[in-house]
């Protein structure tokens, strides 16, 4: 398998589709919005975007399987499966926010061997293979170098449906605001992610996510030399539903605060 000329073709792809997105977002209508939970949205569009990435995935590889967030295909592979988020963001755009984007790896068994994330309204493609680096628009990207959390801004999520940890939570981001140069929420893991990868982020953590919402950027911070793990070990990180992401440097740090604050996150 040619790694480099599928990371491209799915780079195009996603490209193609978080167009369609952002075309669709200009006229729409909220009233169209539906609820899979509390707090949990979905549109016409997240399922139509997630139809035409499955249609063209299968051309490439017709052997994976899938595992998408709104469940259009779930047939699953023996050896290769395709991670789908359509639309990561899809409360920003709902609400006419411009931070989205489109998210699609490649794991092969427990590996995730492509990434790409697509951010329609900035046209930036990240992507990344295994191997072979991490890239912004044919660029080489890299970690941020800061040494230190006290140098860093931080990206977390905030939970948005399952508040027993709540205040466990809002603890740990309260020593986070004290201790580095700032707290960011953007509202969609894989941007938080890939700009992790890019050096805009020196570091990410956040808990109760999907494998869609992580597995293309993950694979991205670390071909960008970043280092992945959960809050407290170096277990999975793509299927538990928590994830530190970090330039490496600042690691450390991160994870200490979290165990300080949080049920379980004990090194």
């Amino acid at each position: 398998m040619n790694l480099e000329q599928l990371c491209q073709n799915v780079t195009v792809l996603a490209k193609k589709v978080g167009l369609f997105i952002k075309q669709e977002g200009e006229t729409f209508d909220l009233s169209k919005v539906e609820k899979k939970g509390f707090n949990d949205l979905v549109s016409y569009v997240d399922k139509e975007a997630e139809k035409q990435l499955v249609a063209e995935l299968k051309e490439f590889l017709p052997e994976a399987g899938f595992i998408t967030e709104e469940g259009t295909e779930t047939t699953r592979g023996e050896r290769y499966n395709w991670v789908i988020d359509p639309l990561d963001g899809t409360t920003n755009f709902t609400h006419g926010l411009p931070d989205y984007c489109v998210s699609v790896a490649l794991m092969e068994h427990d590996q995730v061997i492509v990434g790409v994330v697509y951010e329609p309204n900035r046209d930036e493609s990240f992507y990344a293979y295994k191997g072979g680096g991490a890239y912004l628009n044919g660029k080489l990207i890299h970690v941020s170098e800061a040494p230190e959390l006290k140098d860093s801004l931080i990206a977390t999520g905030f939970p948005y449906y399952d508040f027993n940890l709540m205040q466990q939570y809002l603890q740990v981001m309260g020593n986070f605001m004290m201790k580095s140069q700032g707290l960011r929420r953007i509202g969609s893991a894989a941007m938080d992610l890939v700009y992790v990868a890019v050096g805009r982020f020196e570091g990410f953590f956040e808990y109760n996510l999907k494998p869609w919402d992580v597995a293309a950027g993950v694979l991205i911070v670390q071909e960008a030399g970043g280092k992945v793990t959960r809050f407290a070990d170096e277990g999975d990180y793509i299927f538990t539903g928590e994830i530190v992401a970090s330039n490496g440097k600042v690691h450390t740090e991160i994870q200490d605060i979290i165990a300080g604050h949080w049920q379980g996150a004990q090194k």
